[in-house]
């Protein structure tokens, strides 16, 4: 019966449903550009402290959260406008 439910409701509803998938994938992007951003603070934090180099692991890591972030907000926006024509 919910199987039956769950399958009415897709065929009813398929914009909300790809919208709902849109938002599900924002949420872990927005994250990593959190944590981009946050970690690169701690960084330049860290290098106005010692003076020194940053290791190259702490440069990295950065650019593939934000690579990773925007490419997750970037698929979303692209199933939300795909939404608009279902």
């Amino acid at each position: 019966m919910s199987l039956q439910m769950l399958w009415g409701f897709l065929a009813a509803h398929p914009a909300k449903l790809i919208n709902l998938l849109a938002l599900i994938i924002t949420c872990p992007g927005g994250l990593l550009l959190h944590s981009a951003r946050r970690r690169e603070a701690v960084a330049r934090e860290g290098l106005a402290v010692e003076d020194g180099m940053v290791d190259a692991f702490e440069q990295r890591v950065p650019r593939y959260f934000y690579i990773l972030g925007f490419s997750c907000l970037a698929m979303a926006l692209l199933l939300s406008w795909f939404s608009t024509w279902v």
